[in-house]
């Protein structure tokens, strides 16, 4: 007869629960004890959304962001992960930032950290590669956080001097009489004073979101990319620029109560147009240049 050799069976282990389990159990404390820190952070974002004009584009940009992370989630979730203990500093410093921010009624420094915080805990959970694979839906977030108040008045009170100068250029080609004061343009039939929402400092920060959403969707190529973000700004000047010049020939030949209410608020959402159509116009510009097709993302 055959011999049978015996193996000696396995110890028994207690099954334990499954490691999903555990996951799901630390995202969800993860994500409680972030939302306990920063709820108060949120919502004043989210209610500075609403309230002002100048950064009403800020629902959008989480938004966009979300789209770019699901577009991408294939090649992400290819990634292997390499934690990196560099990503606790990072958590400790956003948190830090975090500290100041509440302490100093600093809301820009609270609004910051939040999105350090988000970089720390990649890079501590997956590594510097999937933060890299991430980096631009990342840093399109920063365009959700409002400019701080005293860099947000050193860039309008520049654009009120600029368009109002442009303005005084240009109206005197159309017949308009014109002398400028600073940021009052005073015409034969009344002043017209270049306020803060005349700026254009919304339709920049509007237009510069947006010419990054449209490169994204509509060019792979970095380059063409940069271009359209970058012409963005003085897009936006030029367009700014024409809208008062209309506000100047308004007064000038038709009727100056014309310039104000209904009139005047639609032509910032006529020039707002105006502004997107330059962009588009400029990429196929730019098309033909490079003697290239359009190259959308798949």
């Amino acid at each position: 007869m055959g011999q049978y050799s015996q193996v000696a069976p396995l110890p028994t282990r207690i099954p334990g629960p499954p490691a999903s389990k555990y996951w799901w159990l630390r995202t969800i404390v993860l994500v409680g004890l972030i939302s306990w820190l920063y709820f108060s952070t949120i919502v004043h974002l989210a209610g500075q959304w609403l309230q002002d004009p100048n950064f009403s584009h800020g629902f959008f940009v989480p938004a966009f962001a979300l789209f770019v992370l699901w577009q991408d989630r294939a090649r992400v979730a290819g990634l292997v992960a390499a934690p990196s203990i560099w990503g606790l500093a990072i958590i400790v410093f956003a948190l830090c930032v975090l500290v100041v921010g509440v302490l100093g009624a600093e809301l820009f420094l609270s609004r910051i950290s939040l999105l350090l915080l988000i970089a720390g805990l990649i890079v501590y959970f997956r590594g510097w590669q999937f933060f890299r694979a991430i980096l631009f839906p990342w840093a399109f977030l920063l365009l959700m956080i409002p400019v701080p108040a005293i860099i947000f008045n050193q860039i309008t009170f520049p654009l009120q001097l600029l368009a109002s100068r442009v303005a005084a250029g240009v109206l005197p080609w159309a017949g308009v009489p014109v002398l400028r004061e600073g940021n009052v343009i005073n015409l034969p039939a009344m002043a017209l004073e270049v306020a803060d929402a005349c700026s254009g400092i919304r339709s920049l920060l509007s237009l510069g979101t947006l010419a990054i959403i449209y490169g994204y969707l509509m060019e792979s190529r970095i380059s063409i990319r940069l271009i359209l973000a970058l012409a963005s700004v003085p897009i936006a000047v030029a367009a700014n620029s024409l809208r008062i010049v209309g506000t100047g020939l308004l007064v000038q030949y038709w009727d100056p109560q014309k310039a104000e209410g209904f009139f005047h608020a639609f032509s910032g959402w006529l020039i707002f147009v105006v502004s997107l159509a330059m962009l588009f116009g400029l990429h196929r510009l730019l098309l033909v240049k490079t003697g290239g097709k359009r190259e959308a993302r798949a």
